[in-house]
């Protein structure tokens, strides 16, 4: 593959709480790039970011945002405006896989297992629990598992759940409550059209949590995962039926809990993440360099996507 000398955007940083992430994200894409020649403009994201892309006027943006705005629909729409080609997913695809709510509805239709569940407001959750115990609370629209707390039947949360523990119910007010799946964390990239693998996560807290994603030495990363050959033949089925469904371009990643003890009937998809991080931990370039894509034709292939053409429009 060979790409034209360009001048790329490299769009990172921003306010959401994955703020120091997509730094790391877009410091990594933006070395990728210079090294393969093209002109790099670092722009870390604030109120005046359509100025500042006016101003430069680049070839094609490359989004390493995570969280709300980058990924939740609103810069792309910005985008879409401008004219100007960009990464990863477009508008309609954005809002959609960043709300869990709205994932669901979209993929379960179609036979992809997830965890049943419903919102909940997080006043309530100080009366009584939403679930049997053990159950998981999440924001709606966060991602890399900020803001997810275990409410397990011996947890220390207190029961029902004190007005003083430290949970996400203090930071939002409405939260999605879910049947806690025991087992193991899996999750599968895809690329365009092309599931790439399987990774097992094997954490020392037990919980693949934001800590756990973004700390070194806190997670085993374990590619291939050593699982049998159906059950990896299945995520990875499910990984891009999910991309297709959702509408997904350039790169994707699916994350899933297994439990073990029900072979492929234990399987549930949590979510689908449309800006996969591109740090050094992050299981996107990993999965990637397992089949033999290094990281800078990784980052190529993510901009050839973009310049498929300037339109994302995700239904069509």
């Amino acid at each position: 593959m060979t790409l034209p000398k360009l001048h790329i955007a490299v769009l990172m940083g921003g306010w959401s709480a994955e703020r120091e992430v997509s730094l790391m994200s877009g410091e990594g894409v933006a070395k990728a790039l210079e090294s393969r020649g093209h002109t790099v403009t670092r722009v870390d994201m604030d109120r005046n970011v359509a100025a500042v892309l006016a101003g430069i006027r680049p070839d094609v943006v490359f989004n390493a945002l995570h969280g709300t705005p980058g990924e939740d629909g609103s810069v792309q729409g910005m985008l879409d405006l401008m004219q100007i080609p960009y990464t990863h997913s477009g508008l309609t695809t954005s809002v959609i896989a960043i709300d869990k709510v709205l994932t669901k509805q979209a993929l379960v239709p179609h036979g992809i297992p997830m965890p049943g569940g419903h919102i909940v407001r997080s006043e309530c959750l100080y009366a009584g629990d939403p679930l049997p115990r053990p159950y998981v609370l999440k924001p709606v629209n966060e991602g890399s598992s900020v803001g997810v707390a275990i409410v397990k039947a011996d947890s220390n949360y207190g029961d029902p759940i004190a007005r003083d523990a430290v949970g996400p119910w203090q930071e939002f007010d409405e939260l999605l409550a879910e049947p806690f799946i025991k087992g193991r964390e899996l999750t599968t990239a895809v690329l365009g059209d092309r599931a790439l693998g399987v990774t097992e996560l094997q954490t020392k807290s037990g919980f693949y949590d934001y800590d756990a994603k973004y700390t070194d030495g806190l997670t085993l990363h374990i590619c291939p995962a050593d699982i049998p050959e159906d059950i990896a033949a299945l995520c990875m089925d499910l990984a891009l039926r999910a991309h297709n469904i959702l509408g997904c371009k350039g790169a994707s990643r699916s994350d899933f809990r297994w439990d073990d003890e029900k072979g492929v009937d234990g399987l549930f998809l949590l979510e689908v993440n449309t800006q996969p991080g591109m740090t050094p931990l992050s299981l996107v370039p990993e999965q990637a360099a397992h089949v033999g894509i290094s990281y800078a034709d990784l980052v190529e292939i993510i901009v050839e996507s973009a310049l498929g053409g300037t339109r994302h429009d995700d239904t069509d």
